[in-house]
């Protein structure tokens, strides 16, 4: 169900949007889930993936591999990853192609610009979980929520 006004549900201007994308818009198209030790480290759950990041491959034919990102092909929406290769018939080598949601990232290259993401990132994560906390602290829905809701069958939906 379409709740924006503002976004187009038409599969076709989505996939001109999607491959017609700029390169840095793929950069944000182009994340990857963090580890669960990531994951609760950074209270982040995905990131843009880069260069020299390390992956373990999670679905496909190349599964529970790992390695290094050695190239972030954004034209191609693909990542290459290191010691992931076959040979071609005549003996040369190639990279396989992996899409970034298909692997998992176990270990980030970290600078500055990455830290300063991550924190930002965190810090919006904490916020939006003390805006929906209970300050009971419990669970359950608020007494009288559904208190005035009748449940009997009207005669307009029996005829």
């Amino acid at each position: 169900m379409k709740f924006s006004t503002a976004v187009s549900s038409s599969r076709r201007k989505s996939r001109k949007a999607h491959f017609g994308a700029p390169s840095s818009v793929r950069r944000h198209l182009m994340s990857a889930s963090l580890s669960k030790v990531l994951r609760g480290k950074h209270n982040v759950r995905s990131v843009p993936i880069r260069k020299d990041d390390e992956v373990l491959i999670e679905r496909g034919h190349n599964k529970k591999q790992s390695g290094k990102v050695t190239t972030v092909y954004r034209k191609k929406f693909v990542i290459h990853v290191e010691r992931l290769t076959r040979d071609k018939k005549n003996g040369q080598t190639v990279n396989i192609p992996v899409h970034p949601s298909n692997v998992v990232i176990a270990k980030l290259k970290m600078d500055k610009d990455r830290k300063s993401l991550l924190e930002r990132r965190a810090q919006t994560a904490k916020k939006a979980a003390t805006k929906y906390e209970d300050p009971a602290g419990s669970s359950a829905p608020a007494a009288g929520v559904m208190q005035d809701v009748d449940y009997s069958p009207t005669v307009s939906s029996l005829v």
